[in-house]
């Protein structure tokens, strides 16, 4: 009987997609995936460490796993991921019944180190840089295990050039390095065989991708094209865009590709120029706005999110007031919004004596809500009395007789259907018949295609 594997994932898109890399290679190692974390033989966490909690979870959740190893003696913990390179040795000392410890850099080498784990007990292995024989940023792309047959996640490029005051993605991630542009290309062809119709590209500045292999600019733009026109591919989109790098050959591409799908989430974290300038983002609020105009009068029925950081040091109320004057006049559709975190290392945890109190950054954080969700409700409310293409994804979580689904701007929508709900990864027209800040309601038209199945023809990833 084959061992069995569970992946507890903490953090971003591109943590779950090394999961999902994890699980294939894990799965190539002979062990059996499972959703009973009590009964798997392989317990891992991918971890993130963005947040301040993030070691909390980390740790709160090790506690417990110590419980049922102990009761389990033969099951074996691992922790990879972003806080286990930037703690290395911190979690071993921490939790002692870690089996095994691995980095953002050595994820293929996952497999080897529990192996060896069983005869000569704990490893910790975090490489500085990228291992070229493992890390799928040097074009060889690892096998995935997927939740979900119809949508795919693609990494373009991993690591972060940019030097932002609250982040640690750059110490975590290393420098960027680009995938090879004929194998991304070649891999979403790949998918498109098995059966998926929606990538969505990952980078953590994806404006940027190409500029190391082309020494001179980016080649976003001509990766969404290419993309977009992958036979089977009806749906592209990609996170996240930095605002100083969003060029107009990109603005043109979604434009002009008609499967990159009419959602920019564009990061603005502050609307305060002093506060910009602290944070070391390389652009202005005005700066910004005039890019979001531009995205907005390049691309019909653009939908705008965004990430918006409230109590970064120094912060005051002239300078959330402009946060919030911003927040309105860029009219977003949603914001993801956060409360600052001081993460070791980075530029901002040294000013702490500038931290705004906990209690300023709970009503201001409200305030921005208000404002946030008032342009979305605006947004989805002009959407009613139109049909829309919605994705299926399946049943509500909250109602099973209603079926949810996203547009291709990214909206949410839940519908009734009248007969027979349509099977996940399906394609339906929908009328939308009412709006809230979060979601839309509609009723199901007609489905326009089923899931897309597999074509049986050989297909390889480099």
């Amino acid at each position: 009987m084959a061992r069995t594997f569970h992946i507890r994932t903490f953090g971003c898109q591109m943590n779950e997609h090394d999961s999902e890399r994890l699980a294939g290679l894990l799965v190539a190692d002979g062990l059996e995936p499972t959703d009973d974390v009590e009964a798997a033989d392989v317990v891992v966490l991918n971890t993130c460490c963005i947040r301040e909690n993030a070691d909390n979870k980390l740790y709160g959740h090790l506690g417990w796993l110590k419980s049922l190893q102990d009761r389990r003696p033969g099951m074996q913990i691992a922790v990879g991921g972003c806080l286990a390179q930037k703690d290395r040795e911190t979690v071993r000392r921490r939790a002692g019944h870690v089996d095994v410890v691995f980095g953002t850099h050595n994820l293929a080498r996952a497999p080897v180190l529990l192996r060896r784990a069983v005869t000569e007990g704990p490893l910790v292995e975090v490489l500085d840089a990228p291992d070229p024989e493992g890390d799928p940023a040097h074009g060889s792309a690892l096998t995935a295990v997927r939740e979900v047959p119809y949508l795919a996640w693609v990494t373009i490029q991993t690591g972060c050039d940019n030097s932002c005051a609250f982040c640690i993605v750059p110490q975590v991630r290393g420098a960027e390095v680009s995938r090879p542009f004929d194998a991304l290309v070649d891999e979403v062809r790949a998918l498109a065989a098995r059966g998926v119709t929606e990538v969505t590209l990952l980078g953590q500045n994806v404006n940027s991708y190409g500029r190391d292999l082309t020494g001179r600019r980016p080649l976003f733009a001509e990766l969404l094209r290419a993309v977009g026109t992958v036979d089977g591919i009806r749906r592209v989109r990609y996170t996240s865009p930095h605002p100083k790098d969003l060029r107009p050959d990109t603005i043109a591409a979604m434009a002009q590709t008609p499967a990159v799908c009419e959602h920019l989430h564009l990061p603005l974290q502050s609307g305060s120029n002093r506060v910009l300038a602290a944070m070391r983002r390389g652009y202005t609020a005005e700066r910004y706005l005039e890019r979001l105009a531009g995205a907005r009068a390049g691309i019909d029925d653009l939908a705008v999110t965004t990430d918006i950081i409230v109590g970064f040091p120094g912060e005051t109320e002239e300078d959330f007031t402009r946060t919030l004057e911003v927040a309105a006049a860029a009219g977003y559709d949603s914001a993801y919004t956060f409360i600052f975190s001081p993460r070791p290392g980075t530029r901002a945890v040294a000013m702490t004596d500038q931290f705004v109190p906990d209690e300023v950054i709970a009503e201001r954080f409200e305030r921005l809500r208000v404002v946030v969700e008032r342009s979305a409700l605006i947004r989805h409310e002009a959407r009613v009395g139109t049909t829309e293409e919605v994705m299926v994804e399946g049943p509500s979580k909250r109602d099973p007789t209603v079926v949810s689904g996203r547009t291709r701007q990214n909206k949410l929508v839940h519908f009734a259907p009248a007969g027979p709900a349509p099977a996940a990864g399906a394609y339906a027209r929908v009328l939308v018949t009412g709006a809230a800040p979060h979601h839309l309601r509609g009723e199901l038209v007609e489905v326009t295609a089923g899931p897309s199945t597999p074509r049986r023809i050989p297909v390889s990833v480099r």
